[in-house]
């Protein structure tokens, strides 16, 4: 940069969308397929209507890629949110296909179909497009307390650290990978006709402060969730476990749960 803010002589700035010239060589050595997104405002629409778009991409293009690419090149009003583009936000989270996925972890070319469908998830209020509302989902994973609770008796008794074995971690670790993407919840068949149910996400997260030997509020955790809408609202269809990006099982989690509430564990 020289003096005054100027860009040095034949330096240029390259816009994140590239020229238009650039996008049309990858396309043309690219294969092809349909993009079809859903477009949707509530606050102005009657109705969901899909757009169509023809998409080019690569074995490593992702469904986020795609999206992006159609808005960029053919319409930039799509709303989508997105983040991290890693699997590690939670923010891209939609129905591809039918199912709820990350759009930044899910492949194109591991889709195996020449239309790729993209919906908002379901479970959720609908802002626009493929975005909706996290705000329950938020407010009921902070109900749950999800942080350690101990005694304020360790701040003067000069405890410094809270010692655990490998099998002490193991009881919980897969559960605090959660990154709160809410595709369990979309999931969720019990969701799709309560809508006051806590959900999978929020009783994962519960389990896994509760199976945390170094946390001491099981009990106030526990008489958060037994209630109808609580825990006893599963049926257990598993659909959460089936759809995590990460690994989490939410259907094992809650059976365990159950196993706390009904004396089976202590």
């Amino acid at each position: 940069m020289t003096k005054g803010g100027a860009l040095p002589k034949g330096s240029e700035i390259q816009s994140d969308l590239g020229s238009q010239e650039k996008y049309e060589e990858v396309k043309s050595s690219s294969k092809t397929m349909t993009l079809k997104i859903s477009k949707f405002n509530p606050d102005k629409d009657h109705a969901p209507t899909f757009l169509e778009f023809p998409v080019s991409y690569e074995k490593w293009t992702t469904v986020l890629d795609a999206i992006l690419e159609a808005k960029n090149y053919h319409d930039h009003s799509i709303g989508v949110r997105y983040s991290c583009r890693q699997a590690m936000c939670g923010s891209c989270g939609m129905n591809i296909n039918g199912k709820p996925r990350l759009a930044c972890f899910t492949k194109i070319s591991e889709l195996d179909s020449d239309v790729v469908t993209v919906e908002p998830m379901n479970n959720f209020p609908l802002i626009r497009d493929l975005v909706v509302g996290f705000e329950k989902m938020f407010s009921t994973h902070k109900r749950i307390k999800p942080y350690i609770i101990r005694e304020d008796s360790e701040i003067s008794s000069g405890t410094k650290e809270f010692l655990q074995t490998p099998e002490d971690v193991e009881k919980y670790i897969q559960f605090s990978s959660c990154i709160k993407c809410g595709l369990c919840n979309s999931a969720c068949p019990t969701m799709a006709v309560d809508s006051t149910f806590i959900g999978p996400q929020g009783l994962a997260q519960a389990y896994r402060y509760i199976a945390d030997n170094r946390d001491q509020g099981k009990d106030e955790r526990l008489k958060i969730i037994d209630e109808r809408h609580g825990i006893w609202g599963c049926h257990f269809a598993g659909s959460c476990s089936q759809v995590c990006p990460k690994g989490v099982d939410p259907a094992m989690g809650i059976q365990l749960l159950r196993g706390y509430l009904l004396g089976y564990r202590k």
